[in-house]
């Protein structure tokens, strides 16, 4: 079972379509109105609540910040690439992020958050090398794991390869790249790729990408935060949409 911290993440595992088992909420915790809320959402959903004394929940070692509530739900699952493929294959604005060997847990859940907020269809991580779906990463996501397909596969270079068949422009961000961001046209079937954060994107990527594109740099760092990058192009890439329908 995953354990999940925190009053908003609880409140979007709720929200979301996993199987909760049951809450603990800390006793005497004031009944604000998120408490309320979740409250009714989890009564609505048939889903056990359990007052329990404070230290109970504090003595979870890997939640950090509980805000007084976790809950207990069915281990979190990852979809397929040709299910998801499916899904989105008559959808012509699709947006698809893939991460190349992205490690750090709050720089994923703070890509899954920016993604959520930009529409994006779906997350493609790799099996090896990348952070994985935690506790941690659904905490940074705000719960916004729960509305964002993640798909895990074994081969990136693959992957894409599979979403050019369908029809998909791959744009690379890179930060020795020509062209840059806001002069390409994002529209359409897009897949935006992000390299991790030491390496960038590998060369068998890099080499699969139809367009590279970088963020111009004006001050004395060379470089974004990945999470942050990334939030740059998904934005003008929604941007990019929103205009064409004004």
């Amino acid at each position: 079972m995953d354990i999940i911290g925190g009053r908003n993440p609880v409140f979007e595992l709720l929200r979301g379509e996993r199987k909760v088992k049951e809450i603990w909420i800390a006793q005497g915790i004031k009944e604000t109105e998120g408490i309320k809320k979740i409250k009714k959402l989890a009564k609505a959903k048939r889903v056990l609540i359990r007052i329990v004394p404070r230290e109970k929940i504090e003595s979870i070692s890997h939640i950090d910040v509980h805000q007084g509530i976790v809950a207990y739900a069915e281990d979190f699952k990852y979809r397929e690439l040709e299910n998801f493929l499916s899904d989105v294959k008559n959808v012509c604005e699709s947006i698809v992020l893939v991460l190349d060997e992205v490690t750090d847990p709050q720089n994923f859940g703070s890509l899954i958050r920016s993604a959520e907020a930009c529409g994006v269809s779906g997350i493609i991580i790799s099996k090896r090398r990348s952070v994985q779906v935690t506790a941690t990463v659904f905490k940074a996501s705000a719960g916004a794991v729960e509305h964002v397909p993640i798909i895990k596969v074994s081969n990136l270079v693959r992957a894409v390869e599979r979403l050019k068949e369908r029809g998909f422009w791959i744009f690379g961000a890179d930060a020795l790249a020509e062209k840059l961001y806001f002069e390409t046209d994002l529209t359409g079937k897009s897949c935006i790729v992000l390299g991790g954060e030491d390496k960038g994107i590998a060369r068998l990527l890099l080499e699969k990408c139809d367009f590279l594109v970088k963020i111009p740099m004006f001050g004395k760092v060379n470089s974004l935060n990945v999470a942050i990058a990334g939030a740059i192009l998904m934005c003008e890439d929604r941007r990019q949409r929103s205009c064409l329908n004004t």
